[in-house]
């Protein structure tokens, strides 16, 4: 029964007051587990996303670019990564959401600018995932385990186990994922000492050189253009290292630790890297390992009959593709969940469970993975799109730090990025030609990927984008930016 007060409250701040309870509602549905995670568990994340990439795939870049073309490739992705890496930590200290890339683009270059950026990062955590399901079904089946020959139950029990885990708690998940990704860094090491052991500068140019390629040599067998060939699989030491900052809601002091976890991981993955590109092609030799599936089990037996540390690389190998599987799963339902709360992706993709797992965002995109690894086998062609994919994305996120230092030169910034736009700018460049090596690669790939671009951005054109949620956290970030600079015109 009323008091007769009901009747005194303006019409528009009683509105206001229900559309606030609406958003609190509907914010109380979408919440994820604050302070989970320190950043010794976000860097595990870190290396975890990547850390397969050390025990295959990289080595396909010697087909490409020899050994020289290849190092050049490397060397100048690791540049761009961290380039990236050092902008994202300046992005992540100022927005620190589980949107991530997204979030940044969003503040940075409008609602187009998040939907496109977003999109992108969903192509290569969607699809990265599929892909390693398959190449650990080729594992077990190489080792001969449980007895499978099909590829298919594997890939179910990937999906099954490891998103349970997931939906069991981010905690839970992180500690696991940390715990196997040390199994995979150790066993990098261990081969590594293995393999300098029997090192062997010759073996770095025995692939022959192509004498029609412009600039040909020994240590560019595929000449200049090589090189550019081979940025993709210089990428493979560092793909997806950018996924830290999905982590900033269930992160501890995320302004702090995301910056500390974003350097300390790079910094594992550089020399990861430099010891397992040097270590296997010198040791067997360069044409050896350029296309060998498991390319450290080749440096340490070539031919010859498995020794007792080869299956130990080989069983690790498992360990690291688990690590990425796992860790990848994570990056794409944070993402998606950040899209679906502010209203770019059907909202109930961000809904979350008692234990506050987005579990529709892990779910359906398992559901999609397994589908996709099931009904096509292809690996190879699922990681060149999901490399496409991240190529957008790096150029987004890049291009968002030049806006918002050029645009917002006030804005507080907690970590700033050193060297500045000359940083992001670097990073910026080599992005896009990252995303042009992969036409001279996998020309399919890239239109598959450009393909799913498409639909994504017909459903928000025509219908997302004027459904957008203002309480979302980017969305009121945006807002808010956007009233500061009215007032300063004002």
């Amino acid at each position: 029964m009323s008091d007769g007060t009901d009747s005194l409250i303006p019409p528009a701040v009683a509105a206001a007051d229900d559309a606030a309870r609406q958003d609190a509602d509907y914010l109380k549905r979408r919440t994820l587990r604050r302070g989970s995670a320190g950043w010794l568990l976000l860097t595990g994340l870190g290396v975890a996303y990547v850390v397969s990439g050390d025990f295959s795939g990289w080595n396909i870049g010697l087909s490409e670019g020899g050994f020289g073309g290849l190092a050049i490739a490397t060397l100048l992705m690791g540049v761009m990564y961290a380039c990236l890496v050092f902008s994202l930590a300046e992005l992540s200290a100022i927005l620190p959401t589980a949107g991530g890339g997204y979030g940044f683009a969003r503040r940075a270059l409008g609602t187009w600018g998040g939907f496109l950026t977003g999109t992108a990062i969903l192509i290569e955590y969607i699809l990265a995932p599929a892909a390693i399901s398959i190449f650990i079904g080729e594992y077990v089946e190489s080792l001969d385990l449980f007895g499978l020959t099909a590829g298919w139950p594997v890939y179910l029990a990937c999906f099954v186990i490891f998103i349970g885990i997931h939906l069991w708690g981010v905690g839970e998940a992180l500690r696991f994922s940390l715990v196997v990704t040390a199994i995979a860094v150790a066993a990098l090491l261990i081969f590594a000492v293995g393999a300098f052991t029997e090192f062997d500068a010759g073996g770095l140019n025995d692939i022959p050189a192509d004498p029609d390629a412009l600039g040909s040599s020994s240590w560019l067998p595929y000449g200049v253009l090589g090189i550019w060939a081979a940025f993709p699989f210089g990428m493979w030491f560092f793909l997806g290292v950018e996924g830290v900052p999905l982590a900033a809601e269930e992160a501890k002091d995320p302004v702090r630790s995301l910056p500390k976890a974003l350097s300390i991981s790079l910094g594992v993955l550089v020399l990861l890297a430099l010891i397992t590109f040097f270590a296997a092609t010198g040791a067997r030799g360069a044409a050896a390992v350029q296309e060998a599936g498991n390319p450290l089990v080749v440096a340490l037996q070539g031919d010859g009959e498995p020794t007792v540390l080869s299956r130990f690389v080989n069983y690790a190998g498992l360990a690291g593709l688990v690590a990425s599987f796992f860790s990848l799963i994570y990056a794409g339902s944070r993402q998606l969940f950040a899209l679906s709360r502010a209203g770019y992706l059907p909202r109930f993709l961000s809904l979350t469970s008692g234990r506050k797992a987005p579990y529709p965002g892990l779910v359906i995109p398992g559901a999609i993975g397994f589908g996709l690894a099931a009904s096509t086998g292809d690996g190879g062609r699922m990681l060149n799109v999901a490399v496409f994919g991240a190529t957008i994305s790096y150029a987004l996120m890049a291009l968002s730090h030049l806006v918002l230092r050029r645009r917002e030169p006030g804005l507080r910034r907690p970590y700033r990025t050193p060297g500045g736009m000359i940083t992001s700018g670097t990073a910026f460049v080599l992005a896009l030609s990252a995303l042009v090596a992969t036409f001279l690669v996998d020309k399919d790939a890239a239109f598959i990927a450009l393909a799913v671009y498409a639909v994504a951005l017909a459903y928000f054109t025509f219908y997302s984008r004027h459904r957008l949620v203002a309480a979302a956290p980017e969305e009121e970030f945006a807002a808010l930016a956007a009233a500061e600079a009215e007032l300063e015109r004002g």
